[in-house]
């Protein structure tokens, strides 16, 4: 069997359109041409890898296995290209990064800008993800690595322990559980709350675990990040669940009180995860390293 580089492209490109007329546009080349490519290729793997009607196409699902093995082996080919650009191993690629809510809005950003002024030929693409999506991005290849708290349930990947990342309540000063002592989650649901926008990972996270309960989180407001919570929250709008490291942050400006929560779930190792580190490109390397002991090799050219 020889598979073709240009056909798996193709394919990518198809699957992702979806349709076969703008994946070939995306190509480089002309629906007719893209056609003939794709059903050689299925003839050379003797199955079919598309449904195909008025609307576009579908993926079989021959085509979703072939879809995860194809981006697989076109990031390879990327990293194979990086290795030996110009600039060197480490000084030159593009890191596509999928995170959770609290590593995209609190300290990834900061990581990133150091790690960027110190590597001019480095591009990367950050993007927040669900949990199970960042699991799913990593193992299928779609991304180049993830950031993700809590335990992860993945065979074929590395997970690499970098930091614990503990979720408390935020009420304003003289809220009914302003107490030193831990709080149930129980007990919180009985108050509205604020969150933030719908599609995150912590608000989907702790809509989990209020179903768990057998109850639901009265959502008084969502917003954008975790300082437009603590300010409804200080103003009285309601109460909120966020990292402790922001409540801390925040605490110092505003009419906060931080309150444990009680509950096993609240503690989570924050973890970076990748399919083989080893095989990853030396700039995703030196980004891995700088995350987890906060010191990496200067990338230039």
């Amino acid at each position: 069997m020889h598979l073709d580089l240009t056909d798996l492209r193709l394919f990518i490109h198809i699957a992702e359109a979806p349709s076969l007329t703008q994946g070939a546009k995306r190509a480089f080349m002309s629906a007719a041409a893209a056609s003939v490519r794709i059903k050689a290729l299925e003839s050379q793997l003797n199955t079919h890898l598309l449904y195909r009607d008025s609307r576009g196409v579908e993926l079989t699902e021959a085509g979703q296995r072939l879809l995860k093995h194809a981006r697989l082996i076109m990031r390879q080919v990327g990293y194979l290209k990086t290795e030996f650009d110009e600039y060197g191993a480490d000084a030159s690629g593009h890191i596509r990064i999928f995170a959770n809510t609290t590593a995209v809005t609190e300290f990834l950003p900061e990581i990133l800008a150091g790690f960027l002024a110190r590597s001019p030929g480095v591009t990367v693409d950050l993007q927040e993800r669900m949990s199970r999506d960042i699991v799913r991005g990593v193992l299928e290849g779609s991304t180049d690595l993830g950031v993700i708290a809590g335990p992860v349930a993945a065979t074929g990947l590395q997970a690499i322990h970098f930091s614990t990342d503990t979720l408390v309540l935020v009420v304003p000063k003289g809220h009914p559980l302003d107490s030193p002592a831990p709080v149930k989650l129980a007990e919180a649901l009985g108050y509205h709350h604020v969150g933030l926008q719908a599609g995150s990972t912590l608000q989907e996270f702790m809509t989990e675990q209020a179903e768990r309960l057998g109850q639901h989180l009265t959502w008084r407001i969502q917003v954008t990040s975790f300082e437009s919570i603590c300010r409804m929250v200080e103003a009285g709008v309601g109460i909120g669940v966020i990292p402790e490291s922001a409540a801390r942050r925040h605490i110092r400006t505003m009419d906060l009180s931080i309150i444990p929560l009680d509950e096993p779930w609240s503690v989570r190792e924050r973890s970076i995860l990748v399919r083989e580190l080893q095989a990853l490109p030396g700039c995703i390397r030196a980004l891995v390293n700088l995350i987890t002991t906060g010191n990496a090799p200067a990338v230039a050219p």
